[in-house]
C-alpha cells in the first residue's frame, strides 16, 4: 500500500483531524485569554509526539513490517492525552474565567490527570491491548508503586484537602511553625505536590503539602468579618524619671496622629506598659499592619515616631544601669554646649520678620525659652482647627501644608528650611487654619505663648509694631491674589492692623 494512503487511513483511525482541528481553534484563544502557558506547551508536545509516531507507524505499515503495531497504540495514546489537555485548558483557562468561575489549580491538575488516564486506557483497549490480563497480574506492581509513591499520594491528598476546606488560600500570608524565625511568606500557588510560598527576601519556597498538613500553620492577618491586617508590637524602654501615664499618653498620641503608609486607622494604635525592670519601664506600641509585606519598614517608621515624640517631651530612652561615662562634664563644657544651643536658636529666630521690632536682649530672651521639637516623617505637626498657642520654626527638613473642607484634603503649600508657621495661633489664639505634616524628618523649635507673653508684658508697645508687620504681610498677599489697588490695600492694611492689635491685646490680657 502506498505510504500516503496508509497515513491517511491511520490518521482517520486515530482521529488526528479532530485533534489538530481542536488545536487550531483552541490555541489562539488560549494564547490570547489564558496565562497557563506551561500546560499549553505540554499539549503541543503530546500533539507533536502523536504526529511523529503516526508517521512512523504508517511507514512501517506501508513497508509491510509488523513493527507498525508498536507505534500505533502510543500514537493513539498521545493523541488522546493531547485532546484532553487542549479541551481542559480551554475550559479552565478561557471559558470558566469568562463566566467568573475560578477552579483551584490543584483541582485542574488532578482532573486533567484522571481524564488523561481514562482516555489512555480507553484508547489502549480500543487498540487491542488486553487490559483485563494486565489488571489481574498487577497486584504486586500496584503494591510496590503504592509504597514508593506514598509521599506523592500524601502530597496530593494534602493539596486537595487544603483547597477543599479553604484553610489556606492563594494570597494568604502564613507562618509555618510557632516561632518568629520560622518560614514566613505569601502563598502564590497550591499545586498537587507542593505549595509555593514567596518570602520577603524574594525567595520562593516549595513546601510539600504533607508538611503543611502535619505542621502548625499560622495564617497572618486573617480574622472573620474583618479586613486583612496583622497586629505588630514595637518595644521601647523609658527610665522611671518619666511617669508611665505620661509616656503612654505622649507616644500613643504621636503614633495615632502620624500618617504612615500601611498603618491601619482602625483599630487605633495603642501604647501599653509591658514590664518594670530595675531602672526603666518596658513599653510597647501595638498597631495593625495593612500591607503585610512591609512589616520591618513600617516598624522602623513607628520607632522613629516614638523617638521624636519622646525627644519633644523631654523623656529619655533608658540606658543600661551599668553604663559608665568617661567624659568629664566640666562647668566650661556645660557652658559651651549651652551657648551653642542658644546660638542655634537665635539663628532660627532671626528669620522671623514679625520679631524684627524686638531688641537684641528680647530676642535673646525668646531664644532661651524656645524648645527643641523634632518630628519624624509622617507625623502631624499641627491639625487644622486645633487650639495650639505656639509657633514652630523649621530649621531643617520639608513639610506639607494641607487644608480640608471636611470631605477632601489638598496640599496648598510646602515648607522648607527657614520657614515658620502658627504665628496667628501664637499671637491671637485663633485655631490652626491648616494641617502641617512632616514629609521628611524635621529639626524644629517651638515658641510658646508664655515665652512671648513675658516679653510683651515688659514692653507692651511692641505689640503695635508686630500687628503692623502682620497686617502688612497679609495685605501684600491679598493684593497679589486679588489685584487690589494701592488705596484699597492701604485702607485694608489699616483696618487689619487695628483688628489684629485688638485681638492680640485681648488674648494676652493687656489693657
Amino acid at each position: 500500500m502506498h505510504f500516503f494512503e496508509t497515513l491517511a487511513a491511520a490518521a482517520v483511525e486515530a482521529r488526528t483531524l479532530w485533534i489538530l482541528g481542536a488545536l487550531l481553534v483552541a490555541v489562539p484563544l488560549i494564547r490570547r485569554f489564558a496565562q497557563d502557558r506551561p500546560r499549553l506547551r505540554a499539549v503541543v508536545v503530546f500533539a507533536f509526539l502523536h504526529v511523529v509516531t503516526l508517521f512512523v507507524s504508517a511507514g512501517f505499515d506501508a513497508a509491510g513490517s509488523e513493527f507498525h503495531d508498536l507505534f500505533r497504540m502510543p500514537s493513539w495514546v498521545f493523541g488522546a492525552v493531547s485532546f484532553v489537555g487542549v479541551m481542559a485548558t480551554l475550559l479552565f483557562s478561557v471559558v470558566l474565567p469568562r463566566v467568573k468561575l475560578e477552579v483551584p489549580q490543584i483541582v485542574q491538575d488532578v482532573a486533567v490527570a484522571l481524564l488523561s488516564v481514562v482516555a489512555a486506557v480507553s484508547v489502549a483497549g480500543r487498540a487491542g491491548v488486553n487490559l483485563s490480563g494486565l489488571i489481574a497480574t498487577s497486584a504486586v506492581l500496584t503494591a510496590v508503586l503504592g509504597f514508593s509513591l506514598q509521599d506523592t499520594i500524601a502530597n496530593l491528598a494534602g493539596g486537595l484537602g487544603l483547597q477543599t476546606d479553604n484553610s489556606i488560600e492563594v494570597g494568604d500570608w502564613i507562618r509555618i511553625g510557632t516561632q518568629p524565625g520560622d518560614l514566613n511568606g505569601r502563598v502564590v500557588s497550591i499545586r498537587w505536590r507542593y505549595t509555593a510560598i514567596e518570602t520577603r527576601n524574594w525567595e520562593t519556597v516549595l513546601v510539600p503539602n504533607r508538611v503543611l498538613m502535619n505542621s502548625s500553620v499560622m495564617v497572618l492577618g486573617r480574622r472573620t468579618g474583618q479586613p486583612r491586617q496583622w497586629r505588630r508590637w514595637v518595644y521601647f524602654h523609658v527610665d522611671f524619671r518619666s511617669q508611665p501615664g505620661d509616656v503612654i499618653q505622649v507616644v500613643q498620641a504621636a503614633v495615632r496622629g502620624a500618617k504612615i503608609d500601611g498603618l491601619a486607622a482602625e483599630p487605633a494604635p495603642n501604647c501599653v506598659m509591658m514590664d518594670m525592670a530595675e531602672s526603666y519601664g518596658r513599653y510597647a506600641v501595638r498597631y495593625w499592619l495593612t500591607e503585610l509585606a512591609a512589616d520591618d519598614p513600617t516598624d522602623s517608621e513607628v520607632r522613629q515616631v516614638i523617638y521624636f515624640a519622646l525627644e519633644r517631651a523631654g523623656m529619655k530612652p533608658a540606658l543600661p544601669a551599668h553604663a559608665v561615662f568617661l567624659t568629664q562634664e566640666t562647668e566650661d563644657r556645660a557652658v559651651s554646649k549651652s551657648q551653642k544651643q542658644l546660638a542655634r536658636r537665635r539663628k532660627v529666630l532671626e528669620v522671623l520678620p514679625i520679631f524684627a521690632p524686638l531688641s537684641e536682649a528680647e530676642k535673646e530672651q525668646l531664644a532661651s525659652s524656645m524648645k527643641y521639637a523634632p518630628f519624624a516623617r509622617g507625623e502631624v505637626i499641627t491639625q487644622q482647627g486645633a487650639d495650639a498657642h505656639w509657633l514652630y520654626l523649621l530649621e531643617e527638613g520639608r513639610a506639607s501644608v494641607r487644608v480640608s473642607d471636611g470631605v477632601t484634603e489638598k496640599e496648598v503649600a510646602q515648607l522648607t528650611d527657614g520657614s515658620f508657621f502658627g504665628e496667628m495661633s501664637l499671637l491671637t489664639g485663633e485655631p490652626r487654619s491648616a494641617t502641617v505634616v512632616a514629609e521628611t524628618d524635621l529639626e524644629c523649635f517651638r515658641l510658646d505663648k508664655a515665652a512671648f507673653q513675658s516679653v510683651i508684658h515688659q514692653r507692651p508697645e511692641v505689640m503695635k509694631e508686630v500687628a503692623a508687620l502682620l497686617a502688612s504681610r497679609r495685605v501684600t498677599l491679598a493684593a497679589a491674589r486679588e489685584g487690589l489697588d494701592a488705596e484699597t490695600a492701604r485702607a485694608r492694611r489699616t483696618s487689619d492692623e487695628v483688628a489684629l492689635l485688638d485681638r492680640m491685646m485681648r488674648f494676652f490680657r493687656i489693657d
